[in-house]
């Protein structure tokens, strides 16, 4: 992700939740090392989706991640996904947790699909509907 994709992910971000990131959040987190941001695009150019993985120590998390509304379902955001877990792996991350509304069965799916796990519930995480949030985590895979 870079300067330039921001007015697209932003776009994204605000078309897709109710409690979206504002755009500076996006920005702000491009200069931290701590931060991993990408982008999937189509031939063209066109941002399709984007992924945040945070680490510290050992432990990473899925900051943020989504897809734009028209190609869902279309393997994007599990290729965003492989991509952040891949590079979670490659860093010996331990862990990596990720929260999810209750309601967003295709992105729980997702995530069970790719050995995340539940471990917790946040009680009324979410707003605009009040939500409670699970807490998925995904332990380390060696690389062979």
């Amino acid at each position: 992700m870079h300067v330039d994709d921001l007015p697209s992910v932003a776009a994204i971000e605000a078309a897709s939740f109710s409690d979206a990131w504002a755009p500076s959040a996006f920005a702000d987190l491009l200069a931290r090392k701590y931060a991993r941001l990408r982008v999937a695009t189509s031939s063209d150019g066109t941002i399709l989706g984007y992924c945040i993985l945070l680490r510290a120590a050992d432990e990473g998390e899925i900051a943020n991640i989504c897809t734009a509304a028209a190609v869902r379902g279309r393997g994007v955001g599990g290729g965003l996904l492989d991509d952040a877990l891949a590079a979670a792996d490659a860093s010996a991350t331990a862990a990596v947790y990720l929260e999810v509304r209750t309601s967003n069965v295709a992105a729980r799916a997702l995530y069970e699909g790719r050995g995340f796990s539940l471990v917790g519930r946040r009680k009324g995480y979410y707003q605009h509907p009040n939500e409670d949030a699970l807490v998925l985590r995904r332990t380390h895979q060696a690389t062979p």
